[in-house]
């Protein structure tokens, strides 16, 4: 693999492993618990970012088809760490797998979002390979803030 996907590989898998220090020891009346209105448990977020990083590296950038329902990702709940961590080793399994068949040349490759595949994507630059690997990147870290603060809620409320 390139120099620069392995970096980009070495970047999610760090920021995978904060979301399962995030996650660590929880149950899963906690990885689904929501801290108020308008706000997602740590299994909903877990849930969303890895189906986020499939859409963006899978189907947007290397056109491997996942039939995502972003709904249904907000409707996550009794998933226990194991499940999730499962779910964050797959996802880091196949974002490594996808990279390793890219190029550099590749990441100018222009791209449209599938019919029905995400919500609307607002951009001034035109959408490419590269894009959809540092959106998917910027979202996963984004997200993984979200929980942190969301584990740190827990914790103040919930002290053991």
């Amino acid at each position: 693999m390139n120099r620069y996907f392995d970096v980009y590989v070495d970047r999610v898998t760090s920021l995978h492993n904060d979301y399962k220090q995030s996650i660590k020891g929880l149950s899963v009346e906690a990885l689904d618990w929501v801290p108020g209105p308008e706000m997602n448990s740590l299994c909903v977020m877990i849930v969303h970012t890895t189906a986020v990083e499939r859409f963006m590296i899978g189907d947007l950038a290397s056109r491997i088809n996942s039939n995502r329902v972003r709904a249904t990702e907000f409707q996550a709940k009794g998933l226990d760490e194991a499940a999730l961590i499962q779910r964050l080793d797959e996802t880091l399994a196949f974002v490594r797998e996808t990279l390793s068949k890219l190029t550099l040349e590749d990441l100018k490759a222009p791209r449209e979002l599938p019919v029905g595949g995400s919500k609307p994507v607002t951009t001034i630059e035109p959408l490419t390979v590269g894009w959809a690997l540092m959106h998917a990147l910027m979202h996963t870290g984004l997200h993984l803030g979200h929980a942190q603060i969301t584990r740190q809620l827990w914790d103040q409320q919930h002290p053991q």
